[in-house]
């Protein structure tokens, strides 16, 4: 018998769980890994299927890191029906009003309000003792991306002996930064992409009839949920650097606020950690502010290799656009320390006059 092609699964997975064979799939959205977002209407409300094949993409971890994130009233789509063997889930649709087109000067500041509340209670009331850990290991290997995608692949760029030992200088005190940070659940992905404006509490009755597991979404006693920001993309969360998610949600990829705005922002924050006893006495404003620029940095050299091998290996279009304003803010931090001055420089005679969004052929 002919296995159905994985259109076919998902579409008649959907209408068997949900009672109505007339049900249609619409694309929602994709994301830089292998799953993929469908959204259907049933019963006069909006479903999302989350396909997410689990030779290629396991929902195991999307489920149970989700559970935990809901256990603490944050807001992330609440899950209806689970067929695990398949990879197909039953989600609460949280709309497509993403942060990013909706950011400006006059909406940021209650925009980033909400999301830094939501933060702080990720890292307050979420517990990451079971999560693997965001060590040196792995932060190293995501630097390496960026010397493999993005100087060698994209720009060409062919490293002696001087410039690797820069490259390896400049890893080494950005992960002597990361390790000295006070350890925290860690979203890895927290900014304007993966954080959506919900307009009310979404979400429908569990399925019945279905071959499919509902599954509860638990709550700590007394953790009210949290309206916005709708929270997604959470599935590859770690143990690690305090912050981290900061720094994806204030130097953000795909916006640039104004320096002094982002460093009131930061203040404000660390004022909050040490008032909820996440940081010590002494983690003054210098110290803090050194461990947001070192992290930040580690993740935009990581990001200038991830969007490059999208491109490149994995045939994802549209994430070179993004290179230059990347690139942009790892020559701005580098250059605010004296350490990492040759990293600037190499990376800045490396690109030359390049447009960072042009790709090179295979």
């Amino acid at each position: 018998m002919k296995t159905p092609d994985r259109a076919t699964a998902r579409l008649d997975w959907i209408r068997s769980t949900l009672g109505d064979g007339a049900l249609t799939l619409a694309p929602a959205s994709a994301d830089a890994s292998f799953r993929s977002y469908w959204r259907t209407r049933h019963a006069g409300q909006s479903w999302i299927l989350m396909d997410s094949p689990p030779a290629l993409e396991d929902p195991a971890p999307w489920l149970a890191i989700g559970s935990k994130l809901a256990a603490a009233g944050l807001h992330v789509p609440a899950v209806h029906a689970v067929d695990p063997e398949r990879g197909f889930v039953l989600i609460e649709d949280l709309g497509s009003r993403l942060y990013l087109p909706a950011l400006d000067d006059a909406t940021v500041d209650a925009l980033y309000g909400d999301a830094l509340d939501a933060l702080l209670r990720m890292q307050t009331a979420v517990d990451a003792g079971d999560l693997a850990p965001y060590d040196a290991a792995f932060l190293r290997r995501e630097l390496e991306l960026m010397p493999e995608w993005f100087l060698g692949r994209h720009l060409g760029c062919t490293l002696d002996d001087d410039d690797r030992a820069e490259i390896e200088a400049a890893f080494g005190l950005i992960l002597a930064s990361a390790l000295e940070q006070p350890r925290c659940f860690v979203h890895r992905d927290f900014h304007s992409r993966n954080l959506l404006i919900v307009d009310a509490p979404g979400g429908g009755p569990a399925a019945s009839g279905s071959p499919s597991t509902a599954v509860p979404m638990p709550r700590e006693r007394g953790a009210a949920r949290l309206a916005n920001p709708g929270i997604i993309d959470f599935q590859g969360a770690l143990r690690g650097p305090i912050a981290y998610d900061l720094a994806s949600l204030l130097r953000d990829c795909y916006i640039v606020w104004p320096r002094e705005r982002v460093e009131g922002w930061v203040e404000d924050y660390r004022r909050r950690l040490r008032s909820a006893g996440l940081l010590d006495a002494g983690v003054d404003r210098a110290r803090f502010r050194r461990w947001f620029d070192l992290i930040g940095l580690q993740r935009h050299l990581k990001v200038l290799g991830i969007f490059c091998r999208l491109w490149y290996r994995d045939g994802k279009h549209g994430y070179l656009g993004d290179l230059p304003r990347v690139h942009a803010y790892v020559i701005d931090v580098a250059r605010g320390y004296p350490e990492l001055a040759a990293l600037a420089a190499l990376l800045e005679r490396c690109v030359g006059g390049r447009d960072l969004a042009r790709p090179v052929a295979a």
